[in-house]
């Protein structure tokens, strides 16, 4: 408060500054302003107070500029940021009073990329203003998530033709399966909460659809050019620890040096919202032949050097997420959504050559991951291996088996510093198996060094047998049993429903080869819900294509129905009996709801 009444009284006349020298007083106090928002305030002031500013009104200037202000006192639980809208938090699931916000810009953003994406699908009409009202019916989320990871929901399961309020809330619980059989986390989201066009919870659903396609093509397989992002003495690894976000400003940096400019990304809000690095890395990346402007860092107005970024984004068909005064207001989301459409669009990093092998990511192990993912758990696993190494992932997937037989006051905590790192990560692993110990777990051969080393084999065996327990403990809860359910009794109950419902289909148990050609889970979800199933669409299922068909329809169908299925159609139509247990435990959970 010294400082600034000191700053202030060396401009001051009559207890008053002129708004002309309100930047130098900023200054004086040690407080950059950019000077879009200096113009703003000039302005305003100009208007409502005849350009002259007292002592309380810069007080209240300082608290809505000042960067030291924002992380203290001044800066109050309400934020009346430009543009935020607030909404209650009036879900069945949220805390009462909870608060949310949302942005236009995001709407607008998101609404863009969609229908630059599903424009030219015949089964949909633009969203444009009105994207809440657009995704009600649950058809548009549903082809967002087959962009985002394609053929997730086969459309043969989506009620498109004379919805009403059970078929849209049958589409809406296909959108929340699907979406967490992708890696979203849905806790705390229903299908009336998509219905209703819940603003806050329909956006939070949307980014993370749209995360996962647009961070998808960014990994060494799909671009082996990222290599040339390794720092000095890194390996292939520390590359692939890296979240998307962080391969992203290696990248923007990469392409920033090699133009040769002199400045560097280290976030996607302030670091551009002046627009002119976006300014120069557009130029580096275009072909030539577009004929993209030359850097514009001589512009000193960042709306009008922002404008002058996205014409040049424009040329490259890359124009989506943001407008300029997204850019100019540093709305981070957004920004690294259009940073990594760029990326997506033009690499620009040349492949070289370096040793890499088993790097692509498995059917199994991508399973693993988006199960664990939907979960909630954190931080997002990017990497199965390399992202278990310190056990932490692990102890909250053991919570979720048995809630509280983790003893977090035994677990080193990150961040680890650097030295002693890999000795407190090595005792967590080792305490890890005690836990798992604890749950009764098979672990022949399996020490904490395997999973601090990422020994694959051991790795996967131990994560599905804590996927094998959840389900059977989420089976348990449903069936009311104090005992946990097991394969023989789901068996039993399979057969006990297919009967009762007239259904011709019977299983011996989860190696039963009948269970390739999806019949019997198709005739399943049919008695659950009686009529759910469009028997036209099933076929005899003797060869290979027709086998996967009938799969893909039944992983949806049960999805639809409110099964919470995260094992694909391949998994039914190989007889992967690990996997096949975890359909039919799903759907005994969703049958036995009925009761």
């Amino acid at each position: 408060m010294t400082e600034m009444r000191d700053g202030f009284a060396k401009f001051a006349k009559n207890n008053k500054i002129s708004c002309d020298d309100f930047a130098a007083v900023m200054k004086e106090c040690s407080e950059y302003v950019p000077g879009y928002k200096l113009r703003r305030v000039v302005e305003d002031v100009k208007k409502e107070n005849e350009g002259q500013i007292d002592f309380l009104l810069f007080l209240k200037l300082f608290k809505d500029l000042s960067i030291k202000a924002a992380g203290g006192d001044f800066k109050k639980a309400v934020d009346k940021r430009e543009g935020v809208k607030e909404v209650g938090g009036d879900s069945s699931a949220s805390a009462e009073g909870t608060r949310h916000s949302l942005t236009d810009d995001e709407r607008i953003g998101f609404t863009d990329w969609i229908n630059s994406c599903l424009g030219d699908d015949e089964d949909l009409k633009e969203a444009q203003d009105g994207l809440f009202n657009a995704v009600k019916d649950g058809v548009v989320m549903c082809k967002l998530i087959n962009w985002s990871v394609p053929h997730t929901i086969d459309e043969r399961a989506i009620n498109m033709k004379k919805l009403n309020v059970y078929t849209i809330h049958e589409n809406q619980t296909l959108v929340l399966n699907s979406a967490m059989a992708i890696g979203c986390n849905i806790v705390n989201i229903g299908a009336e909460d998509l219905i209703e066009g819940k603003p806050h919870l329909v956006l939070g659903l949307m980014w993370q659809v749209i995360r996962i396609g647009l961070f998808a093509k960014i990994t060494i397989q799909n671009c082996p050019g990222l290599v040339q992002l390794l720092h000095d003495h890194e390996e292939l690894d520390d590359l692939r620890r890296l979240a998307p976000e962080d391969i992203l400003l290696r990248w923007f940096n990469f392409q920033l040096e090699d133009a040769g400019h002199h400045r560097r990304v280290n976030n996607f809000s302030s670091d551009i919202s002046d627009a002119e690095n976006y300014s120069v890395l557009l130029n580096k990346i275009a072909p030539p032949e577009l004929g993209i402007d030359t850097p514009h860092v001589s512009e000193s107005d960042p709306t009008k050097l922002a404008e002058l970024v996205l014409t040049n984004a424009d040329k490259m068909a890359c124009r989506k997420f943001v407008r300029a005064k997204d850019v100019v207001k540093g709305n981070a989301k957004l920004n690294l959504a259009f940073v990594c459409n760029l990326f997506n669009t033009f690499p620009c990093l040349e492949p070289v050559e370096h040793e890499m092998t088993d790097i692509e990511e498995t059917r199994e192990e991508k399973t693993f991951r988006n199960w664990i993912n939907s979960l909630g758990i954190k931080p997002f696993v990017q990497n199965l291996y390399l992202d278990l190494d310190d056990g932490m992932i692990l102890f909250q997937l053991f919570d979720q088996v048995q809630p509280g037989i983790v003893n977090y006051d035994k677990v080193n905590k990150p961040p680890f510093k650097k030295m002693g790192a890999k000795m407190k990560k090595l005792e967590n692993c080792n305490y890890a198996i005690s836990v798992a110990d604890l749950l009764k777990f098979s672990l022949v051969g399996v020490g904490g060094k395997d999973i601090n080393d990422g020994n694959k084999m051991l790795i996967l065996a131990l994560l599905w047998q804590t996927m094998r327990a959840y389900t059977l403990t989420v089976l348990q809860k449903c069936a009311g049993s104090e005992k946990p359910v097991t394969e023989a009794e789901i068996v039993v109950w399979v057969n006990e429903k297919l009967s009762s419902a007239g259904k011709a289909t019977t299983i011996t148990g989860m190696k039963d080869p009948e269970i390739k050609t999806s019949k019997c889970v198709l005739d399943l979800i049919d008695a659950i819900k009686p009529k759910a199933i469009n028997y036209s669409m099933v076929n005899a299922g003797e060869c290979q294509e027709d086998a996967f068909l009938n799969a893909k329809y039944a992983i949806s169908m049960a999805r639809k129905v409110g099964a919470r299925v995260y094992a694909l159609p391949e998994d039914l139509v190989e007889g992967k009996s690990k996997m096949v247990m975890t359909v039919f435990a799903c759907l005994m959970a969703r049958g036995l709801k009925n009761k």
